[in-house]
């Protein structure tokens, strides 16, 4: 099986910065896709970052210029760096790896991202 676990998430003012990490670990004998999905409070899980195998990612429209994923395929590590942050980001954050095709998902988690003065 895979195992997946976030970290690095905390308070951060508005228009501040923060770095999430994903680790995973398990039956992992390649590169995976992996990505990140939110949920706030009273709210449905929303999609915000993924990076497939090759290393090619796609955001949400909400955070595109403001988010970046990247990784350290050595390390089986995704990162989510988040910069310009809003209230609106406000949610836990779950990290998944994507054993076969969509839905066949392991989750982390999650980390709590709080935005606010």
């Amino acid at each position: 099986q895979v195992q997946v676990v976030e970290s690095g998430g905390g308070l951060v003012q508005p228009g501040g910065s923060l770095r999430l990490s994903c680790a995973a670990s398990g039956s992992i004998f390649g590169i995976y896709a992996m990505g990140w999905a939110r949920q706030a409070p009273g709210k449905q899980r929303e999609f915000v970052a993924h990076i497939t195998s090759g290393g090619r990612s796609n955001y949400v429209d909400s955070v595109k210029g403001r988010f970046t994923l990247f990784r350290d395929n050595a390390k089986n590590t995704v990162y989510l760096q988040m910069n310009s942050l809003k209230p609106e980001d406000t949610a836990v954050y779950y990290c998944y790896l994507r054993r076969g095709g969509q839905g066949d998902d392991y989750w982390g988690q999650g980390t709590q991202v709080t935005v606010s003065s």
